[in-house]
């Protein structure tokens, strides 16, 4: 008789907040604890660039919160999956002013992803998915090695922008503009 392995318990993305930090990096995928890849140096920057351009943008305008370091955005429920955006974007209407507020917040309406060379392609767009799915309004990717952002929506069609353009946010920030190329350098 052969052993029958028992498959692992599935978490709940409060199970997985709630867990000690073991200092890996982590995200839950449908219940399960999956390790990300360590993160280089020029992809921090990278993400560094993007926080900071956005941070500024949103402060003088006044229009919410931008979060970094892997918060937890739920995209999934049962099973559960909790993904860890490089920044993500929350206007006042979604979490408005005040105590900010524990646990999950709602979906932002802005998702940043880095692409870590080490990541393929069907991982981040899987990803892409499933933030626009749980509500997220527009998913920006930046991939370092060809110096461009990817802008994904359910609202337009996929849109590209190389080191030579701006990089526009017309649904989000109507006057919004930054050369790409600042993003990277």
């Amino acid at each position: 008789m052969s052993a029958v392995a028992t498959p692992p318990k599935l978490l709940t993305a409060e199970e997985y907040a709630a867990l000690p930090d073991d200092g890996r990096i982590t995200e839950l995928v449908k219940g399960v604890i999956v390790e990300m890849p360590s993160p280089e140096s020029d992809r921090g920057f990278v993400c560094g660039n993007l926080a900071i351009t956005l941070g500024n943008y949103v402060r003088q305008h006044d229009l919410g919160r931008i979060v970094t370091n892997d918060a937890g955005v739920v995209t999934e429920r049962g099973p559960d999956t909790t993904r860890g955006p490089d920044v993500a974007f929350y206007s006042f209407e979604r979490v408005p002013r005040g105590p900010r507020p524990r646990g999950y917040w709602p979906a932002p309406e802005l998702v940043v992803e880095v692409r870590s060379p080490s990541e393929r392609t069907s991982r981040v767009m899987a990803k892409v998915s499933e933030y626009l799915a749980a509500g997220v309004r527009v998913v920006l990717v930046a991939w370092p090695e060809q110096t461009t952002v990817m802008a994904y929506s359910k609202e337009f069609f996929n849109r590209s922008f190389g080191a030579g353009e701006d990089l526009t946010l017309p649904e989000l920030f109507p006057d919004f503009r930054v050369p790409v190329r600042s993003l990277f350098e």
